[in-house]
Order: C-alpha cells, then sequence, then structure tokens
C-alpha cells in the first residue's frame, strides 16, 4: 500500500476517534454539573483538559460553558471535536477511491452537520451549549456519527490492509485516550483508595466510567459497588470490553500483525518486539502489582509506549526510503 495512503487512512480514524473521545467527555462532564457542587468545578474541568492532553492554548477560567464551546467548536484549537472532524474529512478525500461511498457519505454527512455557518457564530454555539438539552442533544448527534461512521467501515469496505490501518488508528487513539483519562483521575481514585468515598467521589468515580462508556458494562461484571481497584482492573485489564486498555492495544496489535502478513513481515522486527512487549505488560500484569507500585508512572509507561508503536509505524509504512524498500 502506498504510504500516503496508509497514513491518510491512519489519521482519518485517529482524528474521528479523538472526536468521539471529546464529546463524551463534555457530555459526560456537563451533565454532572446538575448533581455535583460548584465548588468541585475547576478540579473537574482541569481534569477533562489533562485528559484531552492539556490542548495548547486552552484553560479553564471558572466558566464551564465556555470551555465546552472552545472545545467543541474552535477550529483554532487542534483537538477540539470540529477541528478533528475537519481533519478526518480531509483525511477521507485523499483517500477518497481506497473507502466506500457509504463511508464518503457518512463522513460528508457529519462534517455538514457540524461545519453549518450558524456553527461558526459564537453566539449559536454558546446558546446550544447552554440549552437544557442542548448540549446532550448535539453532542449525542456527534458520538452517533462517529459510531454509524465505525459500522458503515466495519461494513461496506474490505477487511484487506486499508481496513487494518483503520484499525490500527482507531485502537491506537483510544488506548492513549483511555491511559490520559485514567492519570486524570488517579488523585480521586487509586492516590486516596483505602479511604472511605463520600457522596461527590462516587460521582466522580461513575464519571470515569461514563467517559470510556463503561459504567453498564462495569455494572454487569461488578454490580453497581464501585471500588478503585475494580475499575481500574476493568478499565485497564478487562479482555472483552471495547474501551479498556488491553482490549485496545490487542486489537490494535492483531491490526498490526495482519497488515505485516500482507507486506511479508518485512523490517517489522522492531514494530513486533515493541508492540508485543506492550500488549505482555497488560497480559500478564494483575491489579495488586499495579496497585502496589505507582499507577501513575504504569499508565505514563503505556502512554510513552503508544508513541514509540506509532513511531515505529511511520518508520516502517509511511517514512520509509526507496532504499529501504528495495532492500525489503
Amino acid at each position: 500500500m502506498l504510504s500516503r495512503v496508509a497514513d491518510s487512512l491512519y489519521w482519518m480514524s485517529r482524528y474521528l476517534e479523538r472526536a468521539e473521545h471529546t464529546t463524551r467527555l463534555l457530555d459526560v462532564n456537563l451533565n454532572l454539573m446538575l448533581d455535583e457542587p460548584q465548588s468541585s468545578a475547576d478540579r473537574r474541568w482541569q481534569r477533562v483538559l489533562q485528559a484531552l492532553g492539556s490542548p495548547k492554548g486552552v484553560k479553564f477560567e471558572g466558566d464551564a460553558i465556555a470551555l465546552a464551546r472552545c472545545l467543541t467548536f474552535d477550529e483554532d484549537v487542534h483537538s477540539s471535536v470540529l477541528s478533528c472532524i475537519i481533519a478526518a474529512r480531509e483525511n477521507a478525500r485523499h483517500v477518497r477511491e481506497q473507502i466506500s461511498t457509504e463511508m464518503w457519505q457518512k463522513l460528508n454527512s457529519l462534517y455538514l452537520q457540524v461545519t453549518r455557518p450558524e456553527m461558526q457564530s459564537d453566539m449559536h454555539a454558546e446558546a446550544l451549549l447552554q440549552q437544557s438539552e442542548g448540549p446532550t442533544e448535539f453532542l449525542g448527534q456527534v458520538m452517533e456519527g462517529v459510531h454509524q461512521f465505525q459500522g458503515v467501515t466495519d461494513s461496506t469496505m474490505s477487511h484487506g490492509e486499508g481496513w487494518q490501518f483503520i484499525q490500527v488508528g482507531r485502537f491506537m487513539e483510544r488506548a492513549s485516550a483511555t491511559a490520559m483519562l485514567m492519570e486524570a483521575y488517579q488523585p480521586e481514585l487509586w492516590a486516596k483508595h483505602d479511604a472511605l468515598p463520600d457522596s461527590n467521589e462516587y460521582l466522580e468515580w461513575m464519571g470515569l466510567l461514563r467517559s470510556a462508556t463503561a459504567f453498564e458494562a462495569y455494572c454487569k461484571v461488578y454490580t453497581a459497588d464501585l471500588a478503585p481497584d475494580w475499575i481500574l482492573e476493568f478499565l485497564l485489564l478487562d479482555e472483552d470490553f471495547p474501551h479498556s486498555l488491553r482490549f485496545s492495544i490487542d486489537a490494535m496489535q492483531h491490526a498490526l500483525e495482519a497488515v505485516q502478513d500482507v507486506s511479508g513481515g518485512v523490517r517489522s522486527h522492531n514494530l513486533s518486539r515493541i508492540s508485543g512487549r506492550l500488549r505482555a505488560t497488560l497480559s500478564y500484569s494483575s491489579v495488586e502489582e499495579i496497585m502496589t507500585g505507582d499507577v501513575v508512572m504504569y499508565l505514563r509507561d503505556i502512554q510513552m509506549q503508544c508513541r514509540e508503536i506509532h513511531n515505529a509505524i511511520y518508520e516502517l509504512y509511511v517514512d520509509y526510503s526507496i532504499q529501504a524498500a528495495l532492500a525489503g
């Protein structure tokens, strides 16, 4: 596969996953404002920014609606929902002949939905977020649009090399985002996990699970009893839940192996070594071992290994030289 095609498919998928993740965090935390005291707002929204990688130039200055508007509609913020969807569509346009008509139509529909002329008005965007049902309805529509695109992709695109690159991008972004999300919540959960929680802490824990679309799935495994070690175990190590770190890394590894099989596995030793090491880290760890150590350092190490895998993917499939390709 041409490197430009692999690159565009990979980033199209990453940007859409990032848009969905940002939308979900905003939706969850805007709803939490209805149940939590104003005194916890500063910490909550600072945590949202940390979970999103501390976007450059974005700060919480006491106005949750203004921050939500910025993270949703501000095209100058590279990680905003609008910016991510625009970037995803641009990457899809570059590989229009490689994706299905249904994929292009669904992504174009989502793009037109968030770039309507009235969305460029700060007053309209803020009014939408201030409406009693505005945030939930609009953010829900964006999340639904991304989910529909993923479903259309799986059902209308041949599951060959291009589709596998889309899976790599989706699960790479999901793994990195989940690790950052868990790190942002660390002071509320695992830094003081022996202390008895108050009602606000239960809401924080529920907020974390909902931010990872995990609350209902968690309750089916552990019941509704929220405990920090169980939450950590579920979001880190559960092999069946699609937003757990282990599931994401396993899915990414399967996709990488499929790509390597198609390309003959040439020059892929370094990538196989790095991705296999990360997979083993999650497959053979126990929650007790993780909690006896430094949880933050464990999560940061996972993020670092994800960046190493990303760099190895680029070196192998995107930025490789003609000489290296001929040698392979």
